[in-house]
């Protein structure tokens, strides 16, 4: 955990097939992201934080409470958590519907592991930015700004949830530079992985950094 952060994100997986949840988890973890799952409405209200920032991962189709039915009875509760639905049915009302009620994204199954995590990035920093949690931003800027040119690319390239084969083909190098790049910027950053980037995340939202 970054030592200027009090609380690290968590991502919250809502669905009711443990496999579903398991590949789920296994994504985000690999990624540095933590996650907390339950296979119920009733099991996540019981045990989630609502204080903490994060994000939401939500199958639509579920028995007893579906995710249309959480959604609502999150907006009827006020809970700070922004959602990202998951759904095996291609229905464009339903996504329309949901987005208009204030889910950030509606993804098909089976999901796109890249459209994913980039949606994850993106719905998590605006979270932070909007709770404005309290980072030293001369720290973290000093630490940005230690960093090289290229070092700079792939760190912007990875808090945007880009892949390191992704970052490869838009700055032209190979996967091989882009991890070694990586790994040297996380060394100067003080982190360990893309997760532990967030306050970095709030200075570019902030325009502290471009």
């Amino acid at each position: 955990m970054p030592e200027h952060f009090s609380v690290k994100p968590l991502i919250r997986l809502v669905d009711d097939e443990p496999d579903q949840l398991m590949s789920l988890s296994l994504l985000l973890e690999g990624e540095g992201w933590q996650t907390a799952s339950y296979q119920s409405a009733a099991a996540f209200f019981a045990g989630d934080t609502p204080s903490r920032p994060g994000c939401l991962i939500l199958d639509v189709r579920m028995p007893d409470v579906t995710g249309l039915q959480m959604q609502a009875e999150m907006n009827r509760r006020e809970y700070p958590l922004p959602i990202i639905f998951l759904t095996g049915h291609g229905d464009v009302d339903m996504a329309v519907q949901t987005m208009k009620d204030g889910a950030k994204d509606f993804l098909q199954k089976p999901v796109n592991p890249e459209r994913l995590l980039t949606a994850v990035a993106k719905i998590v920093q605006d979270d932070l930015d909007q709770r404005a949690m309290p980072i030293d931003e001369a720290e973290w800027k000093k630490r940005f700004e230690r960093l090289s040119s290229r070092e700079q690319d792939v760190i912007r390239g990875a808090i945007k949830g880009l892949l390191n084969k992704q970052i490869a083909l838009k700055m032209q190098i190979s996967e091989r530079t882009v991890q070694a790049h990586r790994n040297t910027a996380y060394r100067k950053l003080e982190v360990h992985n893309v997760a532990d980037l967030a306050p970095l995340t709030v200075l570019f939202s902030r325009k502290v950094l471009v």
